[in-house]
């Protein structure tokens, strides 16, 4: 009871992406409406990305990567530097 393993730390690297979208989106001050339309998706399903309820598709992924002007790496919370 209250061990981690290691299974345990890269499920929680799995998403470090989760705040790095959100304050991007909000650094830019554009809408979960704006990014789904930029994404061609819901409102809603853009919410759950944010979220981490759903997974970030990979074509999403990219198109973040060309909006914000960030590498991937920064993005998926890899590496520090945009």
């Amino acid at each position: 009871m209250g061990r981690h393993t290691a299974d345990d730390k890269s499920h929680e690297k799995e998403h470090l992406y989760l705040p790095r979208i959100r304050d991007l989106r909000e650094d830019e001050d554009l809408t979960q409406d704006y990014i789904a339309y930029i994404l061609d998706t819901s409102q809603t399903m853009y919410s759950q990305y944010e979220r981490g309820a759903k997974d970030l598709p990979l074509r999403h992924l990219i198109r973040l990567c060309k909006l914000y002007r960030v590498s991937s790496d920064y993005l998926l919370g890899m590496d520090d530097s945009k």
